[in-house]
């Protein structure tokens, strides 16, 4: 399991959580923005349920991989030798079903574990490093049967850190593939990295192809692939920027692209999403330690200036960033954060570790985190990252993300702080299966979204006996059901901003007015659908 992270050159039972905190974003800011209608901090904000594996398997699941089966529901989870089918989530308990499921091939001795699940075929990929190539299989079952690979690479491949990762063949493609999708496999050796890929569902591998030489250094993070087949594999040292090897032609020839603004920290490795139209996520670790992700609209070759996800809860250095996308404005980054600032692979390092996750539903212009386990932490103390037996390398090197059919959000973890060290006590270091599953919000597919309330009706706007105005309203009668409402105040017609959001209430009284002003009012119900349209106007002169 990369018994040095850095190359030979030397470089360097869970109960249901809920959202501790948020922050909305804006492009190419840090700052929290003013609340105007309808924008996304007005719509439910994303909550997780937590499910560990129980005794028995996914005790030892350092740097995890996770997919979903889209056509069952089954999450597929894979970690060390260990192949787990995952079913029957209960976000008020917690609990799931966990199966070993794993293939013979890949559940004896090897090196890194990787699995792959194609969202648009079902087939899961499983792969275990092995000398100079990887044993592989593959199942379209959930792990019922197998189909076993011991040659699952490509000729001419490197040796170390591989990837598996599919989707769309470019267009025009030549003749008629034996599988609906493109299959990668790359890998790196101790500077260049080079991909291979299979047109036959990962039976065979056309011969490795160079992605970068000496524009990039050593390790990348997993491969993913756009709707029109356009592969990306991030690195996290392109020159001294974050940067990422594209190919636009299944793999024949990949050029280089850097982000302007980034730099590197030489620890995780930065993970790209792509949405429904090419829109690319990009989401990394940059050179302060904090989890940043810059958006790409043109296939990396111009990018958005990078985003702090975590200034909300003060996050001063960040591990494992992980990146999905599902329709084009809508994507996730999930990171573990802790708001300890210093050297966080020194053994004296006494940070406390959540899983955070940030999502965006309009394109990245605003972006809301959430701290996915509020009650019980991922890790205390160090996350080291540069190999051997350190006792802070329970984690490994990577987390997983995904999304299920319905676009809610999955997240794969080791959980290294279990039993008395969820309520303070010193690390155990250990390293159990958990899933972060989205339980409440809205997900990454707008066609499930619940739908919005309706407007409010009746709105009337009185001068108050002592001071203020009064306000009075009914409850929506159409839409999706109202959690709250939002009041909107202006000191002429049509010019309401956002003054404050209630409950669950029908009145309202402003006092923060000034006597003899006539202010104008709109009111607007929020749900778990977003928030709805506004009322009609109404208007009072303050007292």
């Amino acid at each position: 399991m990369r018994g040095g992270r850095r190359s030979a050159a030397g470089r360097p039972m869970i109960a249901v959580s809920l959202v501790a905190a948020v922050t909305v974003l804006l492009l190419g800011g840090a700052g929290a923005r003013a609340a105007t209608r309808n924008q996304p901090a007005a719509k439910a904000q994303p909550t997780f349920a937590n499910f560990a594996a129980p005794s028995g398997v996914g005790q030892d699941s350092g740097e995890p991989s996770i997919g979903v089966d889209r056509a069952t529901g089954n999450v597929m989870f894979q970690a060390g030798l260990e192949t787990l089918r995952v079913s029957g989530f209960d976000p008020a308990t917690g609990r799931a079903t966990w199966e070993s499921v794993g293939a013979a091939i890949t559940s004896h001795a090897s090196l890194d574990p990787i699995l792959f699940t194609d969202p648009a075929t079902n087939r899961t990929f499983v792969s275990q490093l092995a000398a100079d190539c990887s044993l592989m299989a593959y199942t379209d079952d959930d792990g019922a049967t197998w189909v076993q690979n011991p040659i699952g690479c490509g000729p001419g491949i490197y040796v170390d850190h591989q990837t598996v990762g599919g989707g769309p063949y470019a267009p025009p493609l030549v003749g008629t593939p034996a599988y609906a999708d493109a299959t990668y496999y790359c890998a790196q050796a101790e500077v260049e990295a080079s991909c291979a890929m299979s047109p036959d569902g990962g039976l065979t591998f056309d011969p490795a192809v160079p992605i970068y030489t000496t524009e990039c250094i050593g390790l990348h993070g997993h491969l993913k692939v756009a709707p029109d087949g356009t592969a990306y594999v991030p690195n996290m040292d392109c020159g001294g920027k974050q940067g990422m090897a594209v190919s636009t032609n299944d793999g024949a020839t990949w050029t280089v692209e850097t982000i302007p603004g980034t730099s590197t920290q030489d620890e995780s490795d930065p993970s790209i999403g792509i949405g429904s139209g090419g829109t690319a996520y990009f989401g990394f670790q940059d050179g302060d330690g904090h989890a940043k992700v810059a958006v790409s609209h043109d296939r990396g070759e111009t990018w958005t200036t990078p985003i702090d996800l975590g200034t909300a809860f003060g996050i001063q250095n960040s591990q494992f960033p992980e990146v999905v996308a599902g329709d084009d404005d809508r994507a996730a980054v999930a990171f573990l954060g802790t708001p300890a600032a210093g050297n966080d692979q020194a053994a004296s390092f006494n940070g406390v570790w959540h899983l955070y996750v940030a999502t965006t539903y309009d394109g990245g212009a605003t972006w809301t985190t959430v701290d996915a386990t509020p009650t019980d932490p991922v890790q205390r103390g160090c996350i080291w990252l540069n190999g051997g037996s350190n006792p802070c390398r329970n984690l490994l090197d990577f987390n997983d993300m995904t999304i299920d059919e319905t676009g809610q959000v999955v997240v794969g973890y080791a959980d290294g702080c279990t039993g008395t060290c969820a309520t303070g006590g010193t690390n155990t270091h250990s390293s159990v299966a958990t899933i972060a599953y989205q339980s409440g919000g809205l997900g990454l597919f707008k066609q499930f979204d619940p739908a919005a309330p309706g407007a409010p009706g009746n709105l009337a706007a009185k001068t108050a006996k002592k001071k203020g105005v009064t306000l009075s309203w009914s409850a929506p009668v159409t839409g999706g059901s109202a959690t709250g409402y939002r009041i909107y105040r202006g000191t002429s017609s049509g010019g309401e901003t956002l003054l404050t959001s209630v409950g669950l209430v029908t009145t309202f009284k402003d006092t923060k007015t000034v006597s003899g002003t006539r202010y104008y009012y709109t009111v607007a119900a929020t749900g778990p659908g977003g928030e709805g349209p506004a009322s009609s106007e109404a208007s009072a002169i303050a007292k």
